[in-house]
């Protein structure tokens, strides 16, 4: 092994989750599973990763069990008994291969309709009936113009019934045998949109500075932890960026972050997941910390950093500027570790080209050439 790469193979144990080496994939949307079942081919591609050594497995986004969660019938769910013996058979497939797993739990809040039509019965649910404030994105002015109708906030009924989903589906996720929980709290999806201002601008008690914008996630993150008990892990990311505005800020400074993040950390998040476009990007002018090294400082929880690790850009960047290179940037990350700056390292499209990632990592072999078909998940 390259000693350059030493630090991705330390060991890390959180709560009840020992971690062989800091490699972790990341979760990546794959719309591969026909009415939210997850069949064989998803426990196989699950298990390739495993088998080929990386330390974590964090799932594509899941859905909760309520009418507005996710709007592609491809996405997988976490209920019903179909679905929950797909998942099974994944989480006994990953550990027979020496993997640990855990499913991201997803409800994409305001963001509903965006990945295809659906019932005009459901009404999306947005803390205060707001889409967010369009701005640099990917979404079709088609889309963006029906998204940007207000709806009404979200009810107290609301709030209980999406909370109590949360943890059915985490409890459901532990009875399975997931090594712990994560939670999507980013992107401009449910959770986040609760601590964005743009999208919260309620005048009750899950609305209003920073601390009290927080106060549903957490009450999602504290209700988990009181259902499935200590030794499982909960992981939570979190952005700055949001899918209706790219350059949007969740925060402007770290007192502004740490308003944000301390109320999830004393809920029992333990992970903070820290999700943008480059690893190693500065997240406040003055300090060259990312935004991974400021979750760890400010709350004291572990933290993972995410975003381009192995290329030169970004996907959704080569899209617009030109074909993406593959970079060894490994180094990089590797010196990150090894200072503490974040604990762990998620890695996405490198983990679809190459499913024994860890293991060509481990062996100083060469990153598999860029092709866009493999590295965007058209291949499996």
């Amino acid at each position: 092994m390259a000693d350059r790469h030493a630090a991705l193979f330390r060991s890390l144990t959180v709560r009840s989750l020992e971690l062989p080496n800091r490699i972790v994939m990341s979760a990546m949307t794959r719309s591969a599973s026909p009415g939210g079942v997850p069949g064989s081919d998803v426990a196989g591609y699950y298990r390739r990763r495993a088998a080929g050594g990386t330390g974590l497995i964090v799932t594509e986004g899941v859905a909760i069990d309520h009418p507005a969660a996710v709007d592609n019938p491809r996405v997988p769910r976490m209920y019903g008994e179909d679905a929950l013996a797909g998942w099974r058979t994944v989480v006994e497939e990953v550990h027979a291969a020496g993997g640990r797993i855990v499913p991201q739990l997803w409800h994409v809040g305001p963001l509903w309709g965006a990945m295809s039509a659906v019932d005009p019965a459901i009404r999306p649910m947005r803390p205060s009936g707001r889409w967010g404030t369009p701005g640099a994105t990917s979404y079709s002015d088609e889309y963006i113009a029906r998204a940007a109708h207000p709806t009404a906030p979200m009810t107290e009924a609301d709030i209980d019934d999406i909370r109590a989903a949360y943890v059915r589906a985490a409890v459901a996720a532990a009875e399975l045998g997931f090594d712990g929980i994560a939670l999507h709290g980013g992107h401009g999806y449910l959770l986040d949109s609760f601590l964005w201002q743009d999208t919260n601008s309620r005048d009750d008690r899950w609305g209003g500075d920073a601390v009290a914008r927080s106060r549903f996630p957490a009450e999602v993150v504290a209700a988990i932890r009181s259902a499935v008990g200590d030794e499982l892990p909960i992981f939570f990311r979190f952005s700055q960026h949001k899918q209706q505005d790219y350059r949007a800020r969740l925060a402007g400074t770290p007192d502004e972050l740490q308003a944000i993040l301390g109320p999830l950390a004393d809920a029992g998040v333990d992970v903070f997941d820290a999700s943008i476009r480059r690893f190693d990007v500065p997240a406040f002018e003055g300090s060259e910390l990312s935004l991974a090294g400021w979750a760890k400082k400010l709350t004291g929880a572990f933290a993972m950093a995410v975003g381009s690790v192995g290329l030169g850009k970004s996907l959704r960047d080569s899209r617009a500027e030109g074909a993406a290179a593959v970079v060894d940037n490994i180094g990089k990350v590797a010196r990150r570790l090894e200072c503490d700056e974040f604990d762990l390292i998620a890695i996405g499209r490198m983990h679809l080209a190459d499913p024994a990632l860890a293991t060509t990592l481990r062996t100083g072999a060469p990153l598999t050439p860029f092709d866009r078909a493999v590295h965007e998940g058209r291949l499996h």
